[in-house]
């Protein structure tokens, strides 16, 4: 495990996320618990991103991967039916190309709302999801502006077109946790024997601990529509957002 490899697997999503396209081997390959490679730029899911879906190429034929499950190892989901390339082949892997750079802009504006909501009403997040192009974000926010709806779509449309660089770093865990306000959320969901600590920076705006992907700067997100805010007890609120096309 680590910011680098998930049990036998190089984790190449984190290192590049714009790769698309990319050669590997075949590691493992079982119909009921799915196939493990040398090296993935799948994105598995985690922290509210949903799993990226694709395609293994080998020997002309298409095996469909349409989830993943982790464990010791990072298994590729295929889909029912499909065949499974054997261990030991040599295959392309290729990414979705538009629900990926569609949970990318949707993670990072996210992390927009969240940094605007942290540094205009002193917020922390109680929980988030996403899907492709829509979100929502729980925050502890007993007291709610009248306006808060739309001052929250003008604050964070500002911060977008102020295309801010989205920068990433892995830091040891005691360094990484030494930074002012890393934790966003209420509760620290850092894994206890998680050594390295990876960074996500809206410079200027959000630093927080991250181990999605996300796009190069705010201007990439697009413009960010507040759909609802909603009360979920006495001081939990939600906002959704969904992205323009």
């Amino acid at each position: 495990m680590g910011v680098t490899h998930h049990g036998r697997t190089h984790r190449l999503d984190l290192a590049d996320p714009t790769l698309r396209e990319w050669q590997c081997t075949v590691l493992h390959a079982d119909p009921e618990q799915g196939i493990v490679l040398d090296r993935s730029a799948f994105y598995p899911g985690g922290g509210g991103q949903p799993p990226d879906h694709g395609v293994l190429l080998w020997q002309g034929v298409q095996t469909r991967i349409v989830g993943t499950r982790k464990g010791d190892d990072l298994w590729l989901i295929p889909a029912e039916g499909d065949p499974l390339p054997p261990a030991g082949t040599t295959v392309t892997g290729a990414v979705e190309d538009q629900r990926r750079t569609s949970l990318m802009r949707t993670h990072s504006g996210l992390h927009v709302l969240c940094g605007v909501v942290f540094r205009d009403f002193g917020a922390l997040v109680t929980g988030g999801n996403m899907e492709p192009g829509e979100a929502r974000m729980d925050f502890n926010l007993p007291e709610v502006p009248p306006d808060f709806k739309s001052r929250i779509e003008d604050l964070v449309n500002a911060e977008v077109a102020a295309d801010r660089s989205v920068a990433v770093r892995v830091l040891p865990r005691a360094e990484a946790l030494a930074l002012p306000d890393i934790i966003r959320t209420q509760s620290n969901l850092i894994p206890p024997d998680e050594q390295e600590v990876r960074i996500v920076d809206i410079v200027g705006l959000d630093v927080q601990a991250d181990g999605g992907t996300h796009v190069a700067s705010t201007a990439q997100i697009g413009k960010v529509q507040v759909v609802k805010v909603e009360s979920k007890g006495r001081a939990n609120r939600r906002v959704r957002i969904r992205l323009a096309d």
